[in-house]
C-alpha cells in the first residue's frame, strides 16, 4: 500500500523541478529559488511516506510474529495439560505427593520460616 505522501511529495518534487527550470529560462530567480524549495519539500513528503510504508511493513511483520508466538504458546500449554493429565491419571499418589510438596514450598516463601 502507497502512502498518499510518497503520491503528492511526487508531484510537488516533479513541479518544483518545472519551475526551477522554467526560471532558469526566463532568468527568473525568484522562479527558481521556489521551483528548488518546491521540489526539496517533495522530496521531504516522499521520504516521509517511505518511511510511513516501511513502519507500517514492519508493524505488519510483527503483527504476524505476535500471532505465530501466541499460536505456538496455546499449543505447548495445550500438550503440557495433556502431559500433566496423563500422568496424574497414571500415578496419582505421587501426583498429590508432588502436589503437596510444591504447596509447602510455596507456603514457605510466602510466610517464611519462624
Amino acid at each position: 500500500m502507497v502512502d498518499t505522501d510518497r503520491i503528492t511529495g511526487a508531484a510537488r518534487e516533479l513541479g518544483g523541478k518545472a519551475q526551477a527550470g522554467i526560471g532558469d529560462l526566463a532568468g527568473d530567480r525568484r522562479a527558481q529559488v521556489e521551483g528548488r524549495f518546491r521540489e526539496a519539500q517533495g522530496q521531504a513528503e516522499s521520504l516521509v511516506g517511505e518511511a510511513r510504508d516501511g513502519l507500517r511493513d514492519a508493524a505488519e511483520i510483527a503483527l504476524d510474529y505476535a500471532e505465530d508466538t501466541y499460536e505456538r504458546g496455546r499449543h505447548a500449554a495445550r500438550h503440557g495439560a495433556r502431559t500433566v493429565t496423563h500422568y496424574v491419571e497414571e500415578t496419582p499418589l505421587v501426583a498429590l505427593l508432588v502436589a503437596g510438596a510444591v504447596g509447602y514450598g510455596l507456603a514457605l516463601l510466602v510466610h517464611g520460616r519462624r
